[in-house]
C-alpha cells in the first residue's frame, strides 16, 4: 500500500510539472499563473527569495498571482512574472542561445509568441524565471531590480 501510495505521488508530482511547463509556455502574463513543483531544497531557496523580493521593479508595484504561492510573484499590468523552481530550460544547453549578464545574475533569454520574453537564470542552484510581456520586453531594468535578491538568495552552481 506504502509503495503504491508513494508511486501515486511522484506520478503526480510529474503530471503536475509538465502541466505547469504547458501552461506557464502558453499564458505568459496572466494574472493566473502555473506554480512549480520543485523539490525541498530548490523550495527553501525559492521561500528565500520570495522573502527579499523588491516591493517594485522597474517602478511597478509587486503583487501577490494567483494561486499564492512563495514560487511566484508579479509587478505591473500587465505582470510581470516571476516563477522560482522551474525546471532547467533546454535552450539552456544551447551554447548558442541569447544570454545576458545582469549584476553578476547570468540568464538565458527566450522570445514568446505575441513579443513577450521569458528569462530564465542560469548556474544557479534553483532556476528563477521571468515573463516580462511585450509592454516591458524593450527593458532590462526589471532583471537590474531583480538580481541583488536572486544573488543574496540562490548560490552559484547547478
Amino acid at each position: 500500500m506504502f509503495r503504491r501510495r508513494a508511486a501515486l505521488i511522484a506520478v503526480s508530482a510529474v503530471a503536475c510539472s509538465s502541466a505547469a511547463a504547458v501552461y506557464a509556455s502558453t499564458s505568459g502574463t496572466d494574472e493566473t499563473v502555473a506554480v512549480p513543483v520543485p523539490d525541498q531544497r530548490v523550495a527553501a531557496y525559492c521561500a528565500a527569495l520570495h522573502a527579499r523580493l523588491p516591493s517594485k521593479v522597474d517602478g511597478l508595484p509587486r503583487h501577490d498571482l494567483k494561486p499564492r504561492s512563495d514560487l511566484t510573484a508579479g509587478w505591473g499590468d500587465p505582470s510581470i512574472v516571476l516563477r522560482c523552481g522551474v525546471p532547467r530550460p533546454g535552450v539552456d544547453a544551447d551554447p548558442d542561445a541569447d544570454g545576458v549578464d545582469v549584476d553578476g545574475v547570468g540568464w538565458v533569454i527566450e522570445r514568446e509568441p505575441g513579443g513577450a520574453f521569458r528569462l530564465t537564470t542560469t548556474l544557479r542552484k534553483a532556476y528563477v524565471e521571468v515573463t516580462l510581456p511585450r509592454k516591458y520586453a524593450d527593458d532590462l531594468g526589471p532583471l537590474t531590480d531583480l538580481a541583488g535578491a536572486v544573488k543574496k538568495t540562490i548560490p552559484e552552481g547547478i
